[in-house]
């Protein structure tokens, strides 16, 4: 079943926690969640909604459940899904999948055998691209789909920021294979 919208209008920790162990649909592929980042608003200064709305933050003051991708550092595209209620920054990244379905498209795609352990590499593998931001993930093409609570949540400070990083904002389901490098 597609998560509703009420799942994402929550805390933004609560829902990047709870994101761990969902099923994340693109097309014919299909993955894991095993690894989240939580992202608040003006508060928070590895946001992209720290300083305001941008051309390219604005998305994340948008609905719960919008899809909010991103060209990070003029290579990669990033996923994440807007949470809080409407007109409250907030957004979870969505780091790292084990793949479940398509793992042949995912190969073809990459050209390597690390299919979705970055969060760069997990949208070239799914073919998430720009086209997708802004998009409903209750409706798709990007959908999450519920799977019981995971056990055995870590926490540590989030990657590759130069502010903010410190904070304990970063999820990951312990042992599992499958998280960034």
């Amino acid at each position: 079943m597609i998560l509703p919208r009420k799942f994402y209008a929550r805390d933004t920790t609560t829902v990047a926690k709870e994101l761990l162990g969902k099923e994340l649909r693109c097309g014919s592929c299909s993955g894991r969640i095993v690894e989240t980042e939580a992202y608040y608003g003006l508060g928070d200064p590895g946001s992209h909604a720290f300083n305001g709305p941008t051309p390219r933050s604005k998305v994340m003051w948008e609905k719960p459940g919008t899809v909010y991708t991103y060209f990070c550092y003029g290579a990669h595209w990033l996923l994440n899904l807007v949470t809080e209620a409407h007109g409250k920054p907030g957004a979870v990244l969505i780091r790292a999948l084990e793949p479940l379905h398509g793992e042949g498209v995912m190969r073809r795609r990459r050209g390597s055998a690390q299919l979705c352990n970055g969060p760069a590499k997990l949208t070239q593998a799914m073919g998430i691209t720009g086209k997708q931001g802004g998009s409903d993930a209750t409706k798709g093409p990007i959908t999450i789909h519920g799977a019981p609570p995971v056990r055995g949540i870590g926490s540590s400070g989030r990657v590759g920021l130069s502010k903010g990083g410190d904070r304990q904002l970063r999820f990951f389901i312990k042992g599992s294979a499958f998280l960034s490098k």
